[in-house]
């Protein structure tokens, strides 16, 4: 004979535990650091920039009136900068995109809904032509909205889009753009070019340097929400098991 059959409602089941908020000030700290750093360089380049339009302005103006050796010199002194420029700006993205990973994870447990990008993206969608126009902010705006207190009342994808990531997204894109510019005209050998594209790399410094101001702000809020919910007696959203 086979054993009755079990008989009353089948047992409660519960989703698994989410993974725990883990602390992210010392990597936003880390961050906002080499992010300030960044700024000097830039503000340094700028300068270096203004000292370069100058010297083409007088190459321009009469060729014979500069001698080799100044041109050679600011020819170098331009072409360290930009390097100076590349490697802070990829030290800084470096950990930007560390502390991103952290927050994500952070904002996946803090938060039920699930968010609009798939974790790949937060690397990918800064390279992928096109899509990387709107991707990064996508994944930003999410991360801010889920780790607002309050996160679990209504999906992401109906949450509203913060102005200040709305505005470092503006400055960034049009920074990236003007850069992209500066860097073509810089290519050619006519001074008119050379002299095009100084002007247009110091517009994009302005730009970028609004941009890390606004992506500081962006990163203390964000740190600082989930540092709170952290604290907070209870920081899920999730049924306890």
């Amino acid at each position: 004979m086979h054993p009755a059959s079990p008989t009353g409602p089948p047992p409660m089941s519960f989703p698994p535990p989410p993974m725990p908020v883990r602390p992210i000030r010392g990597l936003g700290t880390a961050f906002l650091a080499l992010l300030a750093a960044d700024v000097v360089v830039e503000v340094v380049a700028g300068l270096i920039g203004v000292g370069y339009i100058d010297l083409l302005d007088r190459l321009i103006a009469d060729p014979l009136a500069v001698e080799d050796a100044e041109i050679e010199r600011g020819d170098l002194l331009y072409s360290l900068s930009g390097l100076a420029e590349f490697a802070a700006a990829v030290t800084c993205g470096v950990v930007f995109l560390v502390w991103l990973f952290r927050a994500r994870a952070n904002a996946e447990a803090l938060s039920p809904w699930p968010h609009r990008r798939a974790k790949p993206w937060l690397v990918f969608g800064w390279f992928v032509p096109i899509v990387g126009w709107w991707i990064p902010k996508q994944i930003v705006d999410d991360i801010w909205n889920a780790s607002l207190p309050g996160a679990a009342d209504q999906p992401l994808t109906v949450a509203p889009r913060p102005g200040l990531v709305r505005g470092w997204w503006a400055a960034w894109l049009a920074g990236s753009w003007i850069s992209h510019v500066a860097a073509r005209l810089l290519r050619k050998d006519d001074l008119e070019s050379l002299r095009s594209g100084a002007w247009f790399d110091l517009v994009g410094i302005g730009l970028w340097i609004i941009a890390a101001a606004l992506v500081a702000v962006v990163v203390r809020r964000i740190t600082r929400s989930q540092e709170e919910r952290l604290r907070a007696p209870a920081a899920h959203p999730y049924p306890a098991a």
